[in-house]
């Protein structure tokens, strides 16, 4: 029998990506609901409660008021939003951080994805905090960069319209104020003390990413070289096909330069150490669209059905 799924929000980029990715899956049947009816509570109502699974890919109120609507207990609620990601009851779908969050989303009937500089960031903070390596009080930093994609619609449409304004031409730096929406669940799902210090960009390319960690040596709980830091995380990883740890010299074998739509079309997630005996930076790289968004929605369901979890996806 067919799973049935309903994409609640399947006009916004994730919600298309989703939506595509379901093209190459004979074992999936989607419901789907009229296009002057895709704001109506009562319509959404009937769909969600009628799926076995329903993605939403929507801004965190109308995600609050989806979950609301929901009333069939068997319904599993995959939220792409803000809304949910350190709300109690709800699996953190990472689900190479732990056997714990595997097990959760595995059970789970809410799961909350990753935001995708979220994704980037805990990948590399969380298994060092969990090793006793980074301590919690470690006053972190961050500095990413993104594809214009991770903005959403209104953002892709000011990057893409004819006769653009030529500032579309350089780097974005935003979020001065550091009140990015995803600082709370890098500082909740990692158990840092306080909040990071986050300094992302996004810059004109559609898709792909970079998230990077200084790391000063003489403050790590333990002391450690870049390449025992890079042993560390290899190991971490070591059987999760979706999280790649590059040999170390990666960097420097690629003329000292990363770029960060490399991993743009693929689902997978990148990790490299550099760094020498004083100053370690520890960077991922991977889609903001894949690992950091609709890939991760579809992996998580891929757990909860039970099936491989790469299936319809690319690695």
């Amino acid at each position: 029998m067919k799973t049935k799924v309903f994409i609640d929000g399947s006009e916004g980029t994730t919600g298309l990506r989703i939506h595509e990715r379901f093209s190459k899956r004979d074992d999936v049947e989607i419901l789907s609901i009229s296009p002057e009816l895709r704001k109506d509570p009562a319509e959404r109502k009937r769909l969600i409660n009628a799926s076995d699974i329903s993605f939403l890919c929507l801004p965190d109120a109308a995600a609050i008021e989806a979950v609301s609507l929901c009333d069939n207990p068997d319904t599993i609620i995959i939220d792409t939003s803000t809304a949910h990601r350190t709300a109690p009851g709800w699996a953190y779908g990472f689900p190479e951080l732990s056997y714990e969050h595997r097990e959760n989303i595995k059970n789970g009937k809410r799961i909350a994805v990753p935001g995708c500089y979220a994704s980037g960031f805990i990948g590399l903070a969380y298994p060092l905090i969990k090793g006793g390596i980074l301590k919690e009080d470690y006053p972190v930093s961050i500095f990413a960069v993104s594809g214009y994609s991770g903005g959403g619609k209104k953002l892709i449409a000011s990057y893409e319209e004819e006769g653009r304004d030529k500032k579309y031409d350089s780097a974005r730096m935003y979020a001065w104020g550091q009140t990015h929406k995803h600082l709370k669940e890098m500082k909740e799902v990692t158990g840092l003390e306080r909040e990071p210090l986050f300094c992302p960009m996004t810059t004109n390319y559609h898709s792909g990413m970079i998230v990077q960690v200084p790391l000063y040596t003489e403050l790590l709980e333990q002391k450690k070289t870049p390449e025992e830091i890079h042993e560390y995380l290899t190991d971490y990883y070591k059987n999760e096909p979706f999280i790649r740890v590059m040999p170390f010299g990666a960097d420097v074998e690629a003329g000292g330069a990363l770029y960060s739509d490399a991993c743009a079309g693929w689902d997978g997630m990148e990790i490299f150490v550099t760094g020498n005996e004083e100053r370690i930076i520890i960077a991922s790289r991977f889609d903001n669209l894949g690992k950091g968004a609709s890939g991760a929605a579809m992996q998580c369901m891929n757990i909860v059905l039970g099936c491989d979890e790469s299936k319809g996806l690319n690695l």
